[in-house]
């Protein structure tokens, strides 16, 4: 698993690391019980601070993607299938809207919007 962050983007490093170990517990890269790097060790290998990764892991931690052990690490919760199920559901809307927006700005009306997604889907 690679996580790139960029100092250009104007998310804080910290929601990059976030976002980037939410999507891949999303996508199922990283499994139920597997265990992340140390926060020290994610710190040096993208040659940030401490305390950014530490904010990433208690952000993950506190949304319920993540569990940390005392003296063993940190490692993807399991169990809760529906958190990560709302979770997707809620980034799917938030696709949704902003394909809405653009829509609109555009002048796409809703129906030819339908079909849009409909010739996306039927192309899969």
């Amino acid at each position: 698993m690679d996580i790139i962050v960029s100092n250009a983007s104007d998310k804080p490093i910290y929601e990059q690391i976030t976002s980037q170990l939410k999507g891949a517990i999303l996508s199922g890269e990283l499994a139920e019980g597997a265990a992340l790097p140390s926060i020290r060790a994610l710190a040096n290998e993208l040659h940030v601070s401490v305390i950014t990764t530490k904010r990433a892991y208690a952000d993950l931690e506190s949304q319920g993607f993540i569990d940390t052990v005392q003296g063993k690490g940190s490692f993807v919760a399991g169990g809760n299938l529906e958190l990560l199920r709302e979770e997707r559901l809620r980034q799917m809307e938030g696709h949704l809207q902003r394909a809405l927006d653009e829509a609109q700005a555009a002048g796409v009306s809703l129906a030819d919007l339908h079909e849009m997604l409909d010739a996306l889907a039927d192309a899969d």
